[in-house]
């Protein structure tokens, strides 16, 4: 029976390996701030990017977001929408290089979004919208840098250039591809490359709720842990039973 107490211990010992590795790398994935959708067509017009802010402090909520905006490519027309519980500051900068549009020439555009006043308790996010009346077309994606402050003065500072292989930097910024116009992209862009603007509720409803749904590769993460945990304690099953047939006496 010895043999089988070792086998025992050694899938317990990697099922538990596993489980504990695939619940870090969960974590990780969904702590980070992100924008949605992923992608949108160059030049797309009328449409919406969603900043995901994650709690992932365990003693302390989130009091302050800043999300600064690219001014070399802009994004023109950018509206804010109400938030529940928190206030919004829009700082605009003037343009080194005025845009041209079918409207006239812009010289300045929004460079920072400041939200103060809520607060993002931990094991929570929050979605912040803001719309958006134009797209840079000159550029393959658009990089906001972004300050998370905490009720204990702590400050998380998502400014890292997003890395282009597998490998992601420890303070990645949330960042949007901006794809050829026509192709598919992340956004339900239509043959226009615009989205309708969300209803008011479905921005409150998003509002608090909880991280662990924020992310679904956290979630297929954690139901990879569970399959390999199953095998696991299948294999130590089959060990013991097949040890206790090998020593049972003869009839």
């Amino acid at each position: 029976m010895s043999s089988v107490r070792a086998t025992l211990r050694r899938a317990g010992v990697v099922t538990a390996l596993a489980a504990t590795g695939l619940l870090a790398a969960a974590g990780i994935a969904s702590a980070h701030v992100t924008v949605h959708p992923e992608s949108y067509a160059k030049g797309a017009t009328d449409g919406v990017l969603t900043f995901r802010v994650p709690n992932e402090e365990d003693g302390a909520g989130t009091t302050k977001v800043q999300v600064f905006l690219p001014t070399d490519h802009p994004v023109l027309g950018v509206l804010v929408s109400p938030q529940d519980g928190w206030t919004a500051k829009v700082t605009n900068t003037k343009l080194k290089k005025p845009v041209k549009t079918d409207d006239g020439t812009i010289t300045d555009a929004v460079s920072e979004i400041t939200w103060t006043g809520g607060r993002i308790d931990p094991g929570h996010y929050a979605d912040f919208n803001v719309a958006f009346g134009q797209l840079p077309d000159d550029t393959d994606q658009l990089v906001f840098k972004t300050l998370q402050t905490y009720s204990d003065g702590k400050t998380a500072r998502w400014i890292e250039q997003p890395a282009q292989g597998d490998e992601e930097p420890e303070s990645p910024a949330p960042a949007l591809k901006l794809t050829a116009k026509g192709a598919d992209s992340g956004a339900d862009t239509g043959a226009s490359g615009t989205t309708p603007l969300p209803e008011s509720s479905k921005s409150a409803a998003s509002t608090g709720s909880t991280a662990s749904a924020s992310d679904s590769t956290a979630r297929g993460l954690g139901v990879a842990g569970l399959v390999v945990g199953v095998l696991g304690l299948a294999a130590a099953g089959f060990a013991l039973a097949r040890g206790r047939n090998g020593g049972a006496r003869p009839e």
